[in-house]
């Protein structure tokens, strides 16, 4: 159930980050902007936690309070976004009582998951250690799971982590046909007509209920209140489908209501790209480095969807959807690279593209003025594993420590089998 909180072992010592205290300029690195563009040998300033200015360090004018990071031969990154995961929600899946991402029943849209938010998890500081400096944090189960919202991934408790709270609503679309894993066949849903039917009848009721006229009630219905949001336009609907059909059907169930759908999945979106820019709708990839959906489905394609997304127009971003793999999440990207991918088009997609789809691309997503000073130094090409060894991170202006349990445990047993 939502609202319980837990933490095991190591996080209780790595504290938040104070304010920044002084103004900081990064010399020297490749800077990865997130909008498509790089700057070698670059010069990126940043005071108070926003990004003062980007450019070649050659042209380089700035007073000398400045704390100066040498950072020649690395590589800067906006901070990468997770989206679509249950970090912070789940720590353990094997207890019960540490898994806090749903409610019973099936339709939650009052649930409200940054309140059970875990700032001590000790998952979190392994995805920092990657790149990964904001999330996503959405409930799952049921037809509707409830809001999401999003976070930034250094902080005391829930509310100084809200970066945008209760930014979405989720819906799981009821599928067509399931995978018989045992058979090795698809089966079809009988019950898929009655099971849109009565969804449809959930959002008529829904939106005659916060209709201008209607705003006035004597008695409260949470459930329908927490769909005002979606209907009023300040809030994405987020819906959970997987093939082509079904994600047709369900955005023209969102457009019939006037809803912002964004896909969650998109398993066969590449199949109706044309579509999804006519619709102007969003997609979140699942996981890269994952099986082909369907046994005609070209082995590689899991690899290049992105890329066929990306030469079509789509506007994407990328997700892995499991909490504990989250730390992975720029290795999604490096394998589109090798499919097909524009680079500049992958750290984008990590970065700006999902900061737009979010809904705070104004404030992070890309090395800006005037932009949040969320980035990283990588001693390396971030999206690449070998490369991936992040030494500095900023959240906020903020220098977060790289520290995490994996490296404590490394340090611990690699002691002690270098002293027998």
């Amino acid at each position: 159930m939502l609202g319980v909180q837990w933490s095991f072992g190591q996080s209780d010592i790595l504290s938040p980050a104070p304010a920044q205290d002084m103004p900081v300029v990064i010399v020297g690195a490749t800077a990865h902007l997130g909008n498509g563009a790089t700057v070698e040998n670059a010069a990126i300033g940043f005071r108070n936690g926003k990004i003062t200015f980007v450019e070649k360090a050659d042209d380089l004018v700035w007073t000398d309070d400045h704390r100066v990071i040498r950072a020649e031969g690395k590589h800067v990154y906006p901070g990468f976004i997770a989206v679509n995961t249950t970090l912070g929600l789940r720590e353990i899946d094997a207890v019960t009582a540490t898994r806090d991402e749903r409610e019973i029943g099936m339709l939650n849209p009052n649930v409200r998951a940054i309140i059970a938010y875990n700032t001590d998890s000790d998952v979190i500081p392994t995805l920092r250690s990657n790149g990964v400096l904001m999330a996503q944090v959405c409930p799952v189960g049921g037809r509707l799971s409830g809001k999401s919202s999003v976070v930034q991934l250094d902080a005391w408790n829930w509310e100084d982590a809200a970066y945008n709270a209760d930014e979405g609503q989720h819906l799981n679309w009821p599928s067509a046909f399931s995978y018989n894993w045992r058979r090795g066949t698809f089966d079809k849903n009988k019950n898929y007509s009655e099971q849109v039917t009565e969804l449809d009848a959930f959002f008529k009721d829904a939106k005659a209920y916060n209709m201008l006229a209607a705003r006035a009630h004597e008695v409260t219905n949470l459930k329908l209140e927490a769909m005002r949001p979606v209907f009023d336009g300040d809030a994405n609907l987020y819906i959970h489908v997987n093939s082509a059909k079904e994600i047709q059907e369900s955005i023209l169930f969102a457009e019939k209501y006037g809803i912002r759908p964004v896909i969650v999945g998109g398993v066969e979106a590449y199949k109706i790209a044309d579509f999804l820019v006519e619709h102007q709708v969003p997609v979140i990839l699942n996981r890269v480095t994952s099986l082909p959906y369907g046994t005609d489905t070209d082995i590689d394609m899991p690899f290049k969807k992105a890329s066929v997304l990306e030469d079509a127009g789509v506007l994407y971003c990328f997700s892995v959807g499991d909490f504990w793999r989250e730390r992975n999440l720029a290795f999604q990207a490096g394998m589109s690279v090798g499919f097909g991918l524009d680079y500049d088009a992958a750290v984008a997609g990590l970065t700006l593209r999902t900061a737009q789809i979010l809904g705070i691309d104004e404030q992070v997503g890309s090395l800006e003025v005037g932009k949040d000073a969320t980035l990283f130094i990588s001693e390396g090409d971030a999206l690449d594993y070998l490369g991936n060894q992040v030494s500095r991170i900023f959240i906020q202006g903020r220098d977060v420590t790289t520290e995490n349990k994996h490296k404590a445990l490394y340090r611990k047993f690699n002691g002690k089998y270098n002293n027998d």
